[in-house]
């Protein structure tokens, strides 16, 4: 198999093998992440990708579901997707479902009729890296894209049938920007229609340009007390009908419940953090993270 730098696979997912259709990130500039710093961005060659799925096809010639890498992979354009596919097929013919991650805007290029296509050759979910819905955040960490394009876009996949998550970066607003960032994020989450919700909590790791901005007095991240009051806040404005997870970066296990009949008990369990738990080992346990 072709494997470029670390391999990250959505740990939410049913158990299914990995396929890398493009190496990197399309993008590589948000000012939080460092997971694809080492590594170029590029389409992984049709000849690696053949040569992998003929490998899963000996390997696992009866599966029916598959998850596609790298960071966004929905950033080919609908010709090579459609051709991947069809590779795909030709030697899994079982396959039903692919998933993969994508960026807001991997959508832009693509019409309702090629994601329906593409829907109905198996590529059924993604998910969409949003992070905030509030503008002045989003810029801030240098997304890309404004809240209103995360709701045009997520339309076209709504309209194609392709289901999507999207994730909210519990404190990457910091300090100054807390409050819209919760407020404005739950605003455009409700107003789309994500099957799932996933949170995160912002580590600074190293190499990101959050970081250097920290060490010069440039950004004021949130306690871990701060930290459970932003997303008690963003839960409290958030409604939508689908499943809230949390990521190993949130300081509580919150995990893969029905939102809508669990959100009062969310909200007490996150009060019962913020008035119980220790918060200056829970700053220990995420200032030793060095990776996702």
């Amino acid at each position: 198999m072709h494997y470029t730098g670390t391999v990250y696979r959505n740990p939410y997912e049913p158990p299914s093998p990995l396929l890398e259709i493009t190496q990197g990130c399309s993008h590589n500039r948000c000012k939080f992440c460092n997971m694809y710093s080492d590594v170029k961005f590029r389409p992984t060659p049709m000849e690696w990708i053949e040569e992998d799925v003929k490998e899963i096809a000996s390997m696992y010639p009866e599966i029916s579901r598959l998850q596609l890498l790298s960071a966004d992979p929905f950033v080919l354009g609908f010709d090579r997707l459609n051709e991947i596919c069809d590779i795909i097929h030709k030697y899994l013919p079982n396959i039903e479902i692919m998933t993969m991650a994508a960026r807001v805007d991997n959508m832009s290029d693509k019409s309702v009729e090629e994601l329906k296509i593409l829907k109905d050759k198996g590529i059924v979910e993604v998910n969409i890296g949003a992070e905030s819905g509030d503008d002045e955040t989003l810029k801030r960490v240098n997304k890309g894209y404004q809240g209103k394009d995360i709701l045009e876009q997520c339309e076209k996949l709504d309209k194609a049938g392709i289901e999507y998550w999207l994730t909210f970066l519990n404190g990457v607003g910091g300090v100054g920007l807390s409050r819209q960032h919760a407020l404005n994020s739950a605003k455009i989450f409700s107003q789309a229609n994500p099957t799932v919700v996933g949170t995160g909590g912002l580590v600074l790791f190293e190499g990101t340009g959050l970081l250097a901005q920290y060490r010069r007095g440039k950004f004021h991240p949130l306690s871990e007390r701060g930290l459970m009051e932003e997303l008690k806040l963003f839960i409290e404005h958030l409604d939508f009908d689908g499943r809230f997870i949390t990521h190993h970066t949130i300081s509580m296990n919150l995990n893969n419940v029905d939102f809508t009949q669990n959100k009062e008990k969310i909200l007490q369990n996150l009060q019962y953090g913020i008035d119980n738990l220790d918060m200056d080992r829970l700053t220990q346990i995420r200032n030793n993270k060095r990776g996702l």
